[in-house]
């Protein structure tokens, strides 16, 4: 009984979110409420809700700080110098415009959100590519391959999702990617440079009349006081610190970004009103989903504690042959890609994952690889080909391609990026073969 009504709870919150009938957030709560009622749990359903809650605080929390932080270097200009010498070192080389296009996106993509990666770098690269004439999917798909990776940092929606689905440290998750997440950048400057050097190849070097620092003032985008020259390198070190402090793990990644955000808040702007101000022109990046991971938690706390899950899992597990239980990193790490064309982000991490993670459980593999395996695929490569993903479309928009040009372009591609970091999750014991 309980295992029914677990499949009937994923399958109406899967057609709810799919169908576009409700928000994730309203799906979330108003479906956790309903399967809780009908499974005769209301008297407990409360205390499953905040625990479920209280499980995602942590992850919510860095959410917020993290985006703040990296909201605020960019506010700053901390990254505008060097994407200004780039853009001007590059003048009219197509190979080495790619190879630009990929680093430029890397250092934006820091700031975890995928809409504001696209319309930056679109916005700084789009006239030189067109000055040159150079092919529009290239640049789509080279961002794309870029972001892509870049969407595996801590504070990025996938990890986040990962993390608040299946209930687990955000440096559980993260940390031993990082050799794959390093695999998959240096596939990305492969690959910007095989397309950069077809690129070369067809048009040869133009000369361009004036400098290309002229494209790089299409970044000014945010309206933000003149910081002296020192700070920017106060910010570069500061950054630097609290990169290297992520990867040592010496405090809880939510209290990093916490201290670093408040540092930083107040050397740069050391007026409260304008700390004000600063704090909430970033607001609408992590109000969303903040409030995302918390619905989250509340849908999760009544899945997991009425034992629907668990039940679920038994199921499956009896349907799933003994050879195939002890390869389901490999094999989710591999589907994770396709898959994003069927489920939404949303979807497949919080109605899918889950369900896949208890079974492997049963079958002596830590849930920890399956939320490994998943960000493998779905969440580099999946969200700039999936039709499910509205930055997708924000893209495509901007660079004005046809989006099935784009996904027949890029696949291949963004496969090959997949491939990359799983056989390198592999080889560092970062999921199990």
């Amino acid at each position: 009984m309980l295992s029914l009504l677990g499949f009937g709870m994923i399958a109406t919150f899967l057609f709810l979110v799919i169908s576009k009938r409700l928000s994730v957030v309203v799906a979330f709560i108003f479906v956790a409420i309903l399967f809780g009622i009908i499974g005769g749990f209301s008297a407990d359903m409360g205390d499953m809700m905040m625990n479920g809650i209280l499980k995602v605080a942590p992850t919510a929390i860095m959410i917020v700080f993290a985006i703040l932080y990296f909201g605020l270097m960019i506010d700053v200009g901390l990254f505008d110098p060097m994407i200004s010498r780039i853009l001007n070192i590059v003048k009219g080389d197509p190979l080495k415009v790619v190879m630009a296009t990929a680093v430029i996106t890397m250092l934006v993509g820091l700031d975890g959100d995928g809409s504001s990666t696209f319309l930056i770098t679109v916005s700084a690269l789009l006239p030189l590519y067109t000055k040159l004439g150079m092919n529009r999917l290239i640049l789509a798909c080279v961002i794309s391959l870029s972001a892509g990776v870049m969407n595996m940092i801590p504070w990025g929606g996938p990890l986040v999702r990962a993390a608040a689905s299946l209930q687990l440290e955000v440096s559980d998750l993260f940390n031993p990617l990082i050799p794959s997440i390093a695999a998959g950048l240096m596939w990305t400057l492969f690959s910007a440079y095989l397309l950069g050097k077809r690129e070369k190849a067809r048009l040869g070097t133009i000369h361009l009349k004036g400098s290309s620092m002229a494209f790089a003032e299409q970044l000014s985008v945010h309206e933000t006081p003149e910081k002296p020259p020192r700070l920017f390198w106060f910010n570069a070190l500061l950054t630097l610190c609290l990169m290297t402090l992520l990867v040592v793990d010496i405090l809880p990644i939510p209290i990093l970004f916490a201290i670093a955000f408040a540092i930083a808040l107040f050397v740069n702007f050391p007026h409260p009103k304008e700390q004000q101000e600063r704090i909430l022109s970033h607001a609408n990046s992590f109000v969303m989903v903040s409030t995302l991971v918390f619905a989250a938690g509340i849908f999760t706390g009544v899945f997991t504690e009425t034992k629907m899950m668990d039940a679920m899992a038994n199921t499956i597990v009896s349907l799933t042959p003994e050879w195939l239980g002890s390869h389901l990193p490999l094999a989710v790490a591999i589907t994770s890609l396709p898959l994003s064309f069927v489920f939404s982000p949303d979807a497949y991490y919080f109605g899918i994952l889950p369900v896949i993670s208890h079974t492997a459980a049963n079958f002596g593999v830590d849930p920890v690889e399956i939320g490994r395996a998943a960000l493998l695929g779905h969440s580099t490569t999946g969200f700039p080909l999936s039709p499910l993903v509205p930055a997708t479309f924000i893209l495509i928009g901007l660079v004005e391609v046809d989006f099935g040009e784009h996904q027949k372009f890029l696949f291949k591609w963004a496969f090959g990026t997949t491939i990359v970091m799983t056989i390198t999750a592999i080889l560092t014991n970062a999921i199990s073969l």
